[in-house]
């Protein structure tokens, strides 16, 4: 089952923010889901993934940390 803290956290970023990248959730109790979970090598749930690169593990960040971090991905790191 997702984590309802992190959907919210994700769910609350700004419109100019969505607007520009795709928000993807992948559900653990299906292959999929799993599949992804072993492909980013994750450990612990919830995870946030940006590009393939798993950048939160085990912490639900404040909106605002998400929204710089989301940010630095869009202008290349």
């Amino acid at each position: 089952m997702a984590c309802v803290y992190m959907a919210e956290t994700v769910r609350s970023l700004p419109e100019e923010i969505k607007e520009k990248i795709v928000i993807r959730e992948w559900d653990m109790r299906t292959r999929e889901g799993v599949m992804k979970y072993r492909e980013l090598r994750a450990k612990m749930l919830p995870s946030i993934a940006i590009d393939g690169d798993l950048i939160y593990e085990a912490i639900i960040p404040a909106s605002e940390e998400l929204v710089e971090k989301i940010k630095s991905y869009l202008n290349g790191k």
